[in-house]
């Protein structure tokens, strides 16, 4: 009990419950969109997702200060390429939360002149940039752990054993291809927070792909795709060591 309540103590925490109830919402109602005996529930969760997007914003109203603050922290990083992707990373969530809040504050009336949909558009635009650069660092901090890996004796003995008990698909078109998925899948189990952050973004990018148009797909993918987002963003935020970090 006394983990859930300092849980939800955190503005971090609320978020990602809201964020959670908001894409589960969005899944349910594409599931159910063409239940006629569901319309009332519908318009319910239409209604439930519609409350909690709106409280996402106003509980993201700091969050730009944060970002810029974990821009200036990474910039002190002494590799080069962590230092680039996640410095750039921080700035676009900066930029983001900018074009957020000022979406926030038409909704409430305190701005009206300004264009709702070119502003959106800059804003998922920057959460895009944002989720690239996370991924290429993910990239970069998984092709190191392989190269760990593939360095050590023991497992490469292990790796060895390990095509020789299947010699149909080591002798398989593309070469090598067995030995790379095995030498990735052994460096993600090992290194979970790696593999989560990693699905995270993988997930977290096609949301704003949707609403750029680059990849359409439809709301029960992105409702989806959010959900699972979600619930790994908890389980980071309730478990710091399951958090990739830098």
């Amino acid at each position: 009990m006394d983990a859930v309540v300092k849980f939800t103590s955190q503005s971090q925490g609320r978020d990602r419950i809201f964020r959670a109830t908001q894409y589960a919402c969005a899944l349910s109602i594409y599931l159910l969109r063409n239940n006629s005996e569901r319309k009332n529930l519908v318009a319910k969760l239409k209604s439930l997702e519609t409350n909690m997007s709106a409280g996402r914003k106003l509980f993201r109203l700091g969050n730009t200060v944060n970002s810029i603050e974990a821009a200036k922290r990474t910039m002190q990083l002494s590799d080069r390429v962590l230092c680039l992707c996640l410095t750039a990373a921080n700035m676009n969530r900066a930029l983001y939360f900018i074009c957020d809040n000022v979406l926030w504050a038409r909704s409430v009336g305190l701005i009206r002149d300004i264009d709702k949909e070119r502003w959106s558009l800059n804003s998922s635009r920057c959460y895009f940039l944002s989720l690239v650069m996370s991924l290429a660092r993910d990239v970069y901090v998984v092709l190191q752990l392989m190269t760990q890996r593939a360095r050590d004796k023991h497992f490469r003995q292990k790796m060895e054993l390990q095509l020789n008990e299947s010699p149909e698909v080591a002798e398989a078109v593309v070469p090598h291809l067995d030995a790379f998925l095995f030498l990735l899948l052994e460096s993600l189990k090992s290194h979970p927070a790696v593999a989560l952050d990693t699905l995270k973004n993988i997930c977290d990018l096609f949301i704003p792909l949707d609403r750029l148009g680059i990849y359409k797909s439809n709301a029960g993918v992105v409702g989806f795709c959010g959900l699972i987002s979600s619930v790994i963003g908890i389980v980071t935020l309730a478990q710091p060591k399951l958090r990739l970090k830098p």
